[in-house]
């Protein structure tokens, strides 16, 4: 939410910008007529004024444009938050209902249903940090960082084990350069992590209290 609000603060600067440049250069001519010392050459102060003007002008259209292309950036990624938003939505009710679990595609060598929703979690987790990437929210060495923590757990890398692929195979399908990179990067750091060790598994997760 203070995204959003900083986001829209910025666009009302700029838009306001512009106007304040559309002003002045509306009353720039009335208030060169009335500095003006008697005598002035009026012929050399009108070319003066148009040269000014057409500068001002220039900047102000600048500041409008640019505002238009950040408010139209704006509304493409609240579009795709509200559409993130509503696949998360459906992904949480089918982990919450075992029998919807079985609605969206098998889960390759899923144990059991508690493993299939641990994996279907583990998708969100990564299909957030993807949106984030996407968005430039973060490059590649924070990427990295997050990544070579996620696949220490073994369920972690059983997600990417079994749809890894198809992550990449979607992002072609799509086109979009920076979507493969993210498969790239994540395909880079589970390749780097099974070579290093085994997982850690859930029943390690937590230490014994008592």
């Amino acid at each position: 939410m203070a995204q959003l609000f900083a986001r829209q603060r910025r666009f009302f600067t700029w838009t306001a910008a512009g106007l304040a440049i559309a002003a002045v250069t509306a009353v720039a001519p009335l208030v060169l007529e009335a500095a003006a010392p008697a005598g002035t050459n009026w012929g050399t102060l009108s070319d003066v004024s148009q040269t000014y003007s057409a500068t001002l002008s220039a900047a102000a259209l600048l500041g409008v444009v640019v505002s238009l292309a950040h408010q139209s950036r704006q509304t493409a990624i609240a579009k795709e938050e509200a559409q993130r938003a509503s696949h998360r939505q459906l992904v949480v009710m089918s982990l919450s209902d075992p029998d919807l679990i079985v609605c969206w595609e098998r889960i390759p060598n899923a144990a059991s249903p508690l493993e299939a929703k641990q994996i279907g979690f583990t998708n969100l987790i990564i299909s957030n940090w993807s949106a984030d990437y996407q968005l430039k929210r973060f490059n590649d060495d924070a990427l990295r960082v997050l990544l070579r923590e996620h696949f220490r757990g073994e369920i972690a890398r059983k997600h990417w084990q079994n749809g890894g692929s198809q992550w990449r195979q979607f992002a072609e399908a799509l086109g979009e350069a920076r979507g493969i990179r993210f498969a790239s990067l994540v395909d880079e750091v589970y390749t780097q992590a099974v070579s290093e060790g085994p997982p850690i598994p859930p029943s390690a997760y937590f230490s014994a209290v008592g």
